[in-house]
């Protein structure tokens, strides 16, 4: 069924007999372009990562194995030539020159449009503070983005205006460079007072909208340093720092989640909310502090985000 408007389009459909046993992303692109929809590899792989395509109702990755019979939903993200639009968002700027620009990301705010949301995002609020000039490089949907904030999560973020930035800042990521420290309100009180967790980060094997750790091969190495700051003596609630060396998809949530069963407080995807006995009205993880090298001087550089009132009573 294809349902074109000004949203995209959208496809479902089940996989017919002798159609199967090939990659996600090989078989959508003829797929489609069978039936009169040319969309390229690429673009379907983005797609197919950013929650657009689902796989009898779950997400999948793009090297997912097409089996007869299965039920496809592809929502297409809608065409578009400039890219995001500038959007008049109130930001929060910590720091900003010619090369890089620095926020407090709010609770909330997406980082880069997606499916799901196209627009009201960091991005369209960075386009528009910045007169456009974001780094093109990481893609159309994503200028001038080298690491991204849940949703949810609060706190510094990075842009890179310039491409010598953006090489520079991606270089400092992936090379474990740089510092990030976040403030991290959980249910219940870790049973020691700090230490390291380090094991392996990756989709859970049965819900794919969350994470889990894995056992190796799988997943990606995951190492956070964490310690309490202030508990409550009644073990209902305790705030910790935790400083994490790598950067896997919602590793904290994960880490102290499943690592040390104390899930943080308000998180939807990681905890039963309602079971929680200490009422809040948001996830309770804030990117308190970012430090790296700028990337034109070399001189090292040091953030912090005030902490959010909804923070104030726990530390």
């Amino acid at each position: 069924m294809e349902d074109d408007s000004k949203s995209g389009a959208e496809f479902q459909f089940e996989v017919p007999p002798g159609e199967g046993g090939e990659r996600l992303d090989r078989f959508l692109p003829a797929y489609l372009a069978a039936r009169g929809k040319i969309v390229s590899r690429a673009v379907l792989q983005a797609l197919i990562r950013d929650g657009g395509v689902t796989v009898n109702g779950k997400v999948v990755k793009p090297k997912h194995t097409v089996a007869v019979g299965d039920l496809m939903r592809v929502v297409m993200v809608p065409e578009r030539h400039v890219g995001p639009l500038a959007e008049k968002i109130e930001l929060s700027v910590l720091f900003e020159d010619d090369d890089i620009i620095v926020v407090d990301k709010p609770p909330g705010l997406v980082v880069h449009p997606a499916a799901g949301n196209l627009d009201g995002t960091l991005v369209n609020a960075l386009l528009h503070h910045c007169s456009g000039k974001l780094c093109k490089i990481a893609g159309e949907d994503r200028p001038g983005i080298v690491h991204r904030l849940d949703k949810d999560t609060s706190g510094c973020l990075v842009a890179a205006k310039s491409e010598l930035a953006y090489h520079s800042l991606v270089s400092q990521f992936s090379g474990r460079e740089t510092g990030k420290e976040y403030v991290a309100v959980t249910d219940g009180v870790p049973v020691l007072s700090g230490g390291t967790i380090s094991n392996r980060i990756g989709r859970h094997p049965v819900n794919r909208q969350k994470m889990a750790i894995v056992e190796a091969p799988a997943g990606k190495e995951a190492v956070t340093d964490y310690q309490i700051l202030r508990s409550c003596e009644s073990g209902r609630w305790a705030s910790l720092l935790c400083v994490i060396h790598t950067g896997r998809t919602h590793q904290i949530r994960v880490h102290l989640k499943e690592s040390l069963g104390c899930p943080i407080l308000g998180d939807p995807i990681y905890a039963q909310i309602s079971r929680q006995r200490e009422k809040v009205d948001r996830l309770m993880l804030h990117a308190w502090h970012l430090a790296f090298k700028h990337p034109a001087s070399g001189e090292l550089l040091s953030f912090e985000a005030p902490l959010p009132e909804a923070f104030l009573r726990f530390v």
